[in-house]
């Protein structure tokens, strides 16, 4: 048994992605409607995915292109009052990811009592916003520092248009995060939000950490639910929950049931199975 049953209350379990618009300071944020459209729209996205039946959900400002690696004061504050509005309101375990910024997501949770954030914690890249550095051991001190001892912390250790510095497989990433950094899970990912994650890549790092969640981190879709889910233990999952398919688009409570019956009916056989075994 796993962690996620603890914290998210099941094996195999689908954390959705609740994309907020752009906030203050964002380029394409909206002056004219203000934060409180921002705080409605993304109460609309959250309900959507709880009517649906996700088992979790997960806060990030998505929309804040182009990202930033040190993320402003301003969009933390924005993303804390969103989802301190909301809270009364959120019937499901909850994270945050601050795009992308590791030290800022652990704020975020710690103000707003999140279980688990997602961030790039470890590695050097080259990305489409420069190169890309990380600090993961006084991040880790600073998730101390300021009392999130608790908080889940998921390594996507393939990040979303970049690429490592140094040449090296996934399979010696996923063995020295693992045993210098104790991550609670790795997410595997596609080249950008909504493309699937390859099959054989979530297979050879779950082989060569077995004992460590390992999670789809992109591209699961209502087609390759089976698949994706009899190798990881659980996936995020955004862009098929929105209408049409479509990224940019709100979520449709409709496609995100649709979703989930296949997600339990999986769940209920796999449980089954392993009960035999």
């Amino acid at each position: 048994m796993t962690w996620l049953k603890d914290v998210i209350g099941t094996e195999k379990a689908i954390i959705a992605m609740c994309h907020i618009l752009p906030l203050p300071g964002d380029p394409y944020y909206d002056k004219g409607k203000g934060m409180d459209y921002v705080v409605e729209m993304t109460r609309k996205d959250l309900l959507a995915l709880q009517e649906g039946g996700v088992d979790a959900v997960m806060f990030s400002n998505e929309f804040s292109l182009p990202y930033l690696t040190d993320v402003r004061t301003e969009t933390v504050a924005a993303m804390a009052r969103i989802i301190g509005e909301l809270k009364k309101e959120i019937t499901v375990p909850f994270g945050v990811n601050v795009l992308w910024d590791a030290k800022k997501s652990l704020d975020l949770a710690a103000a707003t009592g999140a279980g688990f954030v997602r961030e790039i914690f470890t590695g050097v890249y080259a990305s489409d916003f420069g190169i890309w550095d990380t600090n993961v051991g006084e991040t880790i001190r600073h998730q101390h520092r300021i009392g999130a001892e608790q908080v889940k912390l998921l390594f996507n250790i393939v990040p979303e248009a970049a690429k490592y510095m140094a040449d090296r497989d996934i399979e010696s990433i996923s063995k020295s995060t693992v045993f210098n950094n104790r991550p609670d899970a790795l997410c595997v990912s596609g080249l950008t939000a909504g493309t699937e994650t390859d099959a054989q890549l979530l297979q050879r790092v779950k082989a060569i950490v077995p004992h460590t969640v390992v999670l789809a981190n992109t591209g699961m879709r209502l087609e390759n639910v089976e698949q994706q889910l009899a190798i990881a233990d659980g996936a995020v999952v955004g862009t098929t929950f929105k209408v049409d398919g479509k990224f940019e688009n709100h979520v449709d409570p409709n496609r995100v049931q649709a979703f989930m019956d296949k997600v339990k009916a999986f769940r209920a056989q796999w449980q089954s199975e392993a009960e035999v075994r």
